[in-house]
């Protein structure tokens, strides 16, 4: 036996190890003193320097399976190499495609449930990604080492789990999506609800985690959850009513946690705002946690009896978790960023009224609110993501207002947003507030853009486009967007204006001397304002005759060309900067480029097997001459010539 001293919540450690040496030589008790035999290391997989383990724990490696058996498998997935090019934040993406899977790609620690909000283009499975070669020829992506899983595992159910998180987390994937390397999924083989949600609730369990945790060494937890460490870990074998009893849990667990998703505007289980929530019943933030906390702690009891752990070893596991993750806070919280889950709560104020704007551009269903329209049955936990999330308007209804994708702060127009805005919230009896304009003018884009910003894609839908002092602004709704909105932009509204504000400019210079003080003041204010709607009514037609967005190309490449009419600083730089690289060639992929440069992206297409078919050009491809076979010349009889 070796004597071990373990320190680590000591804050004088010095002074700490003298007390432990002396009680380990006085033959005392001391909770920092450890005796095992480093043979017994070897136990667990990669034989960890686990020296406060004791041994019922350890043996559990050996009393019961790994995870990769009994017909269990876990995988890892897709990296893209262009996530820009390949992926998108799923309301980018119009329901209609057929080309765009969803896609996991790890995100913040959550257990049993998280919306999977990416989608990544997997059109003639994935031919473009197959097809995109570095400069040695070699594919890019990993897709390559996954011949075997794509046909095999891509678009089935299973349980996903982030790569990096403060905390092993395990959740539903849905059937019909993708996974990426940072987003591994564990399967079943039969693929049953009842097996994946028993086995969803062994893998959040306490014991699980904590013999994950054993094989990191402590130092190495939350760095990265690799798909070997979770194959080699024990699950233990249940019957039929351990895994029903389980099953039960992890679905209760699930669908509490997809219910405080519900207020999400970007969520695909979004039904209202959370001021607006109880009107689809009982929704109570609180308690809902704390069940969730009752049915954790149940699903923990349970599979401490399943794994054999003793009281004692019950109690060891408790209190080494909290020490095993002290000192990991710095590790950032989710996948290197790639989302924005921990960010803080949404004022109710500014949620209802974003709800209120989507209502007012057709894209959310009012009706919800005023119990005119039930809302839709709780899915299945793998059934597939719906392309509208239940809070959307249903395809076929009415909208609240009839448009043409475009809104304006105008007062005393029939489609100023402002208005509308305040109709909705009239129609749902919620509270007005006084100053709805001034809200929209000032704050309203900065808090879309940032709600509307996933996994380093920013992706606002409501899109405005003002004059240079921004009294004037025009809202355009991208999922409306063609190649006629910009037409209809100076048609239907800048004209119109300028002919009022022209006429009004006109009436106050015809008063001549007879002109007050404060028609002075308007004369100059009115004129002022007809320069800049000459100005914006003229940036538009020079951007209308070539501007035809594709929305494949995604929010950015398709507002790119339109960053001069933006006022909102970090974002029109967004842009400029995403105009630039298209003008360099940087996303000769997207549409926008062949569409603007096509003799340049036809050219490319000739060397570019992966750029021709994504403009459905493969026959301008010419693939490299393959290489002369070497041949060897046989030797002839006796070795001359």
């Amino acid at each position: 036996m070796t004597i071990f001293l373990r320190l680590m919540k000591e804050s004088d450690k010095q002074s700490a190890m003298v007390s432990a040496i002396s009680a380990s030589r006085a033959g005392l008790s001391d909770d920092r003193v450890f005796h095992a035999d480093p043979i017994d290391f070897k136990i667990i997989p990669g034989a960890p320097f686990s020296y406060w383990v004791n041994q019922s724990i350890r043996s559990a490696f050996i009393k019961h399976t790994r995870f990769e058996s009994e017909g269990r498998t876990a995988k890892q997935g897709l990296a893209t190499a262009d996530d820009n090019r390949f992926l998108r934040v799923w309301w980018e993406v119009m329901p209609s495609a057929t080309d765009w899977y969803c896609f996991a790609k790890g995100g913040a620690h959550s257990q049993h449930y998280a919306d999977v909000y990416l989608m990544v283009n997997w059109t003639s499975d994935g031919a473009e990604i197959k097809n995109n070669l570095n400069e040695k020829g070699g594919i890019r992506s990993n897709v390559w080492m996954l011949k075997d899983t794509a046909p095999k595992f891509f678009f089935r159910p299973g349980l996903t789990w982030p790569l990096r998180t403060n905390g092993l987390s395990f959740r539903v994937i849905p059937s019909q999506c993708i996974f990426g390397h940072k987003g591994p999924v564990g399967f079943s083989s039969s693929d049953d609800e009842l097996s994946l949600l028993g086995l969803s609730a062994v893998l959040n369990s306490k014991p699980f985690g904590y013999l994950v945790s054993l094989q990191l060494a402590r130092t190495e937890l939350a760095q990265s959850y690799e798909v070997g460490l979770i194959q080699q870990t024990p699950v233990p074998e249940l019957n039929s009513s351990q895994q029903a009893d389980l099953a039960v849990l992890a679905h209760r667990a699930w669908s509490l946690k997809r219910s405080l998703d519900s207020i999400e505007e970007t969520s695909h289980a979004f039904a209202l705002p959370a001021a607006l929530r109880a009107c689809l019943g009982d929704y109570d933030p609180p308690a809902i946690n704390v069940e969730l906390v009752r049915i954790q702690a149940e699903i923990d009891a349970i599979a401490f009896d399943l794994y054999g752990f003793s009281d004692a070893d019950r109690a060891a596991v408790q209190g080494d978790q909290g020490a095993v993750n002290e000192g990991d806070a710095e590790v950032s919280a989710d996948d290197e960023g790639d989302d924005e889950d921990d960010a803080p709560p949404i004022d109710q104020t500014a949620g209802l009224l974003s709800w209120a704007v989507g209502v007012a551009f057709g894209r959310f269903d009012w009706r919800l609110a005023t119990n005119e329209r039930a809302a839709p049955a709780e899915p299945a936990p793998f059934d597939p993501l719906p392309a509208k999330s239940p809070g959307m308007l249903p395809d076929g209804a009415a909208p609240f207002h009839a448009h043409a994708g475009i809104l304006v702060d105008d007062q005393g127009h029939p489609h100023d947003l402002a208005r509308l805005t305040e109709e909705v919230l009239a129609r749902v009896d919620a509270p007005v507030p006084e100053d709805v304009r001034r809200w929209q003018q000032r704050d309203f884009f900065a808090f879309h853009l940032q709600r509307y910003s996933k996994s380093r894609r920013k992706a606002p839908i409501y899109w405005p486009m003002s004059t240079t002092s921004g009294h004037y602004t025009l809202w355009v709704y991208y999922p409306s967007l063609t190649s006629q909105t910009l037409y209809t932009a100076i048609n239907d509204f800048v004209e119109p204006k300028l002919k009022q504000v022209g006429d009004d400019v006109t009436a106050l210079r015809n008063k001549g001397s007879a002109r007050t003080r404060d028609d002075d003041k308007q004369f100059e204010t009115l004129h002022d304002f007809e320069k800049e709607l000459i100005e914006l009514r003229d940036t538009l037609l020079k951007l209308a005759p070539t501007y035809k967005p594709n929305h494949d190309d995604g929010v950015q490449i398709s507002a790119a060309p339109l960053w001069p009419l933006f006022r909102h600083k970090p974002w029109q730089k967004l842009l400029k900067d995403t105009w630039a690289k298209l003008e360099k060639g940087d996303y000769d992929w997207a549409h926008l480029a062949m569409n603007y440069w096509p003799e340049r992206v036809r050219e490319k297409c000739k060397t570019d097997k992966s750029l021709a078919i994504a403009h459905a050009l493969e026959d301008l491809y010419i693939g490299p001459e393959a290489a002369p076979k070497k041949t060897r010349g046989r030797k002839k009889a006796g070795g001359d010539e």
